[in-house]
């Protein structure tokens, strides 16, 4: 199984150049070393002293927390620990835990003048997490959907657009579920993708072509291992993820992409609570707020997510339906 330290110094050693190049941060050498603590690679600090972009708290929209938690100070967030460039990983002293999600949970509990309580488990365990009162707020690539939203509240803050990674050179696109008929495709068990990826095979049976022979790993490091040993076809992950590994290993390629809700819809990655907890409106209303003093739109172009970025946050917003 590969250890946090070798993804974070895998990572570190790559050159960063079409993707993450463009993004926003110190003015320091595309790669080396800055300030103490400051690891760079492509333009983005991956150590752990990572000045992150902070807000300050706006009075009327922490006055919407409830009474508890304002008074226990503590936004209590769950991540998922898998380690997943550039939205959620692990810094180069392999303990610090970097990435967009967690820069834009910072920029909400600044907002509602919280500190975050970080905790990283694994994705089922979010959602035990949430169900138990352990977690206030999950902040980890979520979809909203129609089956999630019986269980959840959600405050949106970034769209969610998937990718298929293929090979480099395999001359093969995805843009409907014909392209994808008898292929070998991999995607994390649990996941909107595997619900589009299910979908698209019974389509094609039904349609008299053939299903999708779907793989599942445990990492994104035994998914991309499939992928050049020619075991899978491809690999359906998020955007943001499968672009980063694009540009930095530089032995794969976007062959198709489409929005984390399937054909019909734009899928939206939200804040996540329990439904009736009496935080999703004060969710919605910080991440508003960094919207519109510009925080938000920074911390998105440092990870190189710029054409993610939401208007607004929306409550509850159609989601993906249920199969």
């Amino acid at each position: 199984m590969t250890s946090r330290r070798t993804l974070a110094a895998a990572v570190a050693a790559l050159v960063v150049a079409p993707l993450l190049s463009a993004c926003g941060g110190d003015s320091d050498a595309a790669t080396g070393t800055g300030s103490s603590g400051t690891k760079k690679v492509g333009g983005v600090n991956i150590g752990p002293d990572q000045h992150r972009i902070r807000g300050k708290k706006a009075d009327e929209i922490a006055a919407l927390v409830p009474a508890a938690i304002r008074e226990r100070g503590t936004l209590r967030l769950g991540q998922s620990a898998d380690a997943s460039p550039p939205l959620g990983f692990y810094a180069t002293d392999d303990k610090t835990r970097i990435g967009s999600e967690i820069d834009l949970a910072t920029l909400v509990a600044d907002t509602l003048g919280l500190k975050l309580d970080n905790d990283e488990v694994s994705w089922e365990n979010l959602f035990v997490g949430l169900d138990s009162g352990k977690f206030d707020a999950v902040f980890s690539n979520v979809t909203v959907t129609e089956e999630r939203k019986e269980k959840y509240d959600f405050a949106t803050y970034r769209l969610d657009n998937i990718a298929f990674e293929a090979k480099k050179g395999s001359g093969w696109k995805v843009e409907s579920p014909e392209d994808a008929a008898g292929r070998t495709i991999a995607v994390a068990s649990g996941t909107n993708q595997e619900k589009i990826l299910v979908d698209w095979s019974k389509q094609n049976e039904k349609a008299g072509r053939k299903g999708i022979t779907i793989k599942y790993f445990q990492k994104d490091t035994d998914y991309y291992l499939a992928l050049q040993s020619g075991r899978i076809d491809a690999y359906l992950g998020p955007s943001p993820s499968a672009a980063y590994h694009v540009a930095s290993a530089e032995q794969s390629e976007i062959i198709g992409t489409l929005s984390g809700a399937g054909d019909d819809l734009q899928g939206k990655i939200a804040a996540t609570t329990r439904k009736g907890s009496g935080l999703v409106d004060a969710y919605a209303a910080a991440v508003n707020h960094v919207i519109e003093d510009g925080s938000y739109a920074r911390v998105l172009k440092r990870w190189g997510l710029a054409t993610e970025a939401v208007p607004k946050s929306e409550i509850n917003p159609p989601g993906l339906p249920k199969i």
